[in-house]
């Protein structure tokens, strides 16, 4: 059949690289629903609500600062080792329209848990609406994808291999979800360690969310532990600290001399 040839954009080719990355990451998935009530209560009541995105990212960042194994991942070189970071670096999966198609691109949210909400929420707005080469990451991560065949799969063999360089290119979690899309249970892929996605919020009060983990670095079990301290940071810090923005918000300023 005659069909009709068409250039691979860069935003794609970045994609068809981060897969070839992630084929051999062995991904275990688990899957469990939020009770997040109080947290969907106190952010009806936000002037300015944070997205889903913002919200996640910082509550994982919370919970990984007091789990050391959810900011570890899997290093091959110099030789094969696990590397903890000292800090949470987030990986926000970025939906954008380039030059007439759609395309995702990963957005770098460097400590999340020393930022408000606020702060998070516009690091990731401005990934979705500001030009490619006005955010760090997307000119950092072209550049890469713009390199010939012979230098850039050395780039990411050097990028995915060296602990460091791991951890500046992909982070120790990334999140990502098609709630705004109509929702779904989405199994992504990422180089790892950590992938978290979520569903729509439901009326009851409930949200799905899906952790996916390199099975090299931990189990199951941690991964049940962090879902129930993720629920609890959600209802709790997430959402002490959008009531704490709404009564600011409130609060009327006293005129000098008033």
């Amino acid at each position: 059949m005659r069909g009709t040839t068409r250039t691979i954009s860069l935003p794609r080719r970045l994609i068809i690289d981060l897969m070839r990355a992630s084929a051999g990451v062995p991904f275990v998935s688990l899957a469990r629903t939020l009770n997040v009530r109080p947290l969907l209560e106190a952010r009806s009541l936000a002037a300015r609500p944070p997205g889903f995105a913002a919200i996640f990212v910082k509550a994982f960042a919370l919970v990984a600062l007091e789990e050391p194994t959810l900011r570890t991942l899997y290093a091959k070189w110099p030789r094969p080792c696990f590397y903890e970071l000292p800090r949470n670096v987030a990986m926000v999966a970025i939906s954008r329209i380039e030059d007439g198609q759609p395309c995702v691109l990963p957005q770098r949210v460097g400590d999340p848990d020393q930022l408000s909400l606020a702060e998070v929420d516009a690091i990731i707005r401005h990934g979705k609406e500001a030009p490619i080469d006005q955010v760090p990451m997307f000119r950092k991560i072209m550049l890469t994808t713009r390199l010939p065949w012979p230098l850039r799969p050395i780039a990411w063999l050097v990028g995915l291999n060296f602990g460091r360089q791991r951890a500046n290119w992909f982070g120790n979690f990334a999140v990502t979800g098609v709630s705004a899309y109509g929702g779904g249970e989405l199994h992504a892929l990422s180089p790892g360690p950590y992938i978290l996605s979520f569903d729509v919020a439901k009326p009851d009060g409930t949200i799905g969310a899906m952790i996916r983990w390199d099975h090299r670095v931990t189990d199951a079990a941690l991964i049940a532990r962090t879902f129930a301290r993720l629920e609890q940071v959600l209802n709790g810090e997430i959402a002490a600290e959008l009531r704490a923005s709404r009564a600011a918000e409130a609060k009327p300023v006293r005129a000098i001399g008033g």
